[in-house]
């Protein structure tokens, strides 16, 4: 006799395989055989009828459900569902507050076990979930700014340009809107560099004639060096940036567009509108096109959300709120980062540049403008500066060399004498009479003297020095003869008369007698 199944789960194996599920995962999500799959499976091509009435898989007709049935109890279920109640259902209150709080399946699954006695799989649960969230979706949150807090950036594709030579390039579509009025300002650059991306900013400020408070972009390479919602890294060079303007950077999540869908939008009404089937001879010519279309078609246009003109709502409103543009414009420099060596310079443009002492072996930031030369920490503070020299030169500050690597001469005339000062009065006056005698060769001299204290006293120098002055005497040899003769004498011993070592001298005249007789015996 064939297998009957309960008709719930002929339903799940019809609703499964109209979904695309294959027959080995039905039966064994089911927990049956695949052939009894199959064999239901085929019954459903053949004869699709599902309803209430119909013929079972024995030949036998279906009596219509009772009233009050499982099927007709069944609960609500998301539209386009079909299928017997998930075992979840008892539960559904507490899966749709567990993902409110963001909660995973597998979490749920893990709850719902510990806590509430549940005996089904995870698999049933993580279903149950997905059919909750494609039931309710939860609506995204529509963020509105106020005037000249916020501006969202991003890039296109711009329309070609014919070069001379004939062939077809594609540059970038930069676009910046201020969030309140939906004031833009485009412009084409061929690559996305980390300048580019500046000096478009730039020219959008001086275009708007002042600078919102923020900046909302993607994670571009140009921009972001690390991608990170909570702790991003930017670019040495955007902060500094954002410095000069008095501004903020705040790029967007990782594929989450809808974080500045204002400008995403924007960029495609550009394209669309201004850029689409049209190309250029160059890439000014395809700037001074965006410009005019700029002011007369985009700031004209009645915008489809705010249902008022951006070119008027930014004149009227947002341009006085504003930050104002500094008295400069950004300074155009370079940067790059650099190691340093053991010698303790950084090699910028094929000239060095010394650092701390501490930076030895590790890493700066180094910026030049053609001009001056800056060196920064990792926290961008700034630890050396230096005037540009040409390659191959060399730019030491005296600061950054560390004292046991200083050399004798290095030190100057008036810091030895201070040493020898402060031997005392007598070989400060002699070192000072030595060198208005000798000059410039008396600086060696000086340091001669100095090294003395490493082997004599200071009370021995200064006699020394006294003596050498009071005969005019300035050579150190002279100083060194003097510190010789100064040396202690020998000391002088006294002989005893008496000792327990030491014999009497009547004994030694006994000893003579003695020695005598024995001769003439």
């Amino acid at each position: 006799m064939a297998n009957r199944l309960k008709r719930a789960k002929v339903h799940s194996i019809q609703t499964l395989h109209a979904r695309g599920w294959l027959q080995r995962p039905i039966a064994r999500e089911l927990g049956i055989h695949r052939e009894t799959v199959a064999r239901y499976v085929q019954i459903a091509e053949g004869d699709p009828r599902d309803g209430p009435g119909g013929t079972d898989p024995a030949g036998q007709t279906r009596p219509n459900p009772p009233t009050g049935s499982h099927e007709q109890n069944r609960p609500n279920l998301p539209t386009g569902f079909s299928g017997p109640a998930s075992l979840c259902e008892p539960f559904r209150a507490v899966v749709i507050a567990a993902l409110e709080r963001g909660l995973s399946s597998q979490r749920i699954w893990q709850d719902l076990k510990t806590e509430h006695g549940f005996d089904g799989g995870y698999d049933g649960v993580k279903r149950f979930c997905r059919r909750l969230k494609q039931a309710t979706p939860r609506p995204y949150r529509r963020m509105e700014c106020g005037p000249g807090e916020q501006a969202q950036v991003d890039f296109g594709t711009a329309a070609p340009v014919l070069t001379p030579e004939g062939q077809r390039r594609r540059p970038h579509l930069f676009r910046i809107v201020l969030s309140h009025s939906r004031k833009a300002y485009s412009e084409a650059v061929y690559r996305q560099t980390t300048d580019n991306f500046l000096r478009c900013l730039e020219n959008a400020f001086v275009h708007f004639g002042g600078v919102p408070r923020t900046l909302v972009i993607d994670n571009l390479k140009a921009a972001v060096t690390q991608a990170d919602w909570f702790d991003p890294d930017l670019n040495p060079k955007i902060l500094a940036f954002c410095a000069h303007y008095g501004t903020v950077v705040l790029p967007t999540k990782v594929r989450t567009p809808r974080h500045k869908g204002k400008v995403e939008r924007s960029v495609g009404y550009a394209q669309d509108n201004a850029l689409k089937g049209r190309t250029f001879d160059s890439l000014a010519a395809q700037n001074r096109h965006l410009l005019a279309w700029e002011t007369n078609t985009a700031d004209t246009r009645i915008h489809g959300t705010t249902r008022r003109q951006a070119g008027q709502v930014f004149a009227a409103v947002e341009r006085a709120a504003l930050q104002p543009l500094p008295p400069a414009r950004f300074p155009c420099f370079q940067e790059a980062r650099r190691k340093v060596n053991r010698d303790g310079h950084v090699e910028v443009a094929k000239a060095y540049y010394s650092a701390p002492p501490e930076y030895v072996g590790r890493w700066v930031w180094a910026r030049w403008d053609g001009h001056v030369v800056r060196l920064f920490n990792q926290q961008l503070e700034q630890v050396a500066i230096h005037a540009q020299r040409e390659p191959g030169r060399f730019a030491t500050d005296d600061r950054h060399i560390v004292a046991e690597k200083r050399g004798g001469l290095e030190r100057g005339t008036a810091w030895w004498l201070r040493k020898a000062r402060s031997i005392g009065p007598d070989a400060g006056r002699w070192a000072a009479a030595m060198l208005q005698q000798r000059g410039i060769p008396g600086v060696r001299v000086l340091m001669g003297l100095v090294s003395l204290t490493n082997k004599h006293t200071d009370v021995a120098i200064e006699q020394a020095g006294r003596v050498a002055q009071s005969h005019g005497a300035y050579r150190l040899r002279v100083i060194r003869e003097l510190l010789k003769r100064q040396a202690a004498p020998q000391e002088q011993f006294d002989f005893i008369a008496e000792h327990p070592l030491i014999r009497s001298l009547s004994d030694y005249g006994q000893l003579v007698h003695e020695a005598f007789e024995e001769v003439h015996a």
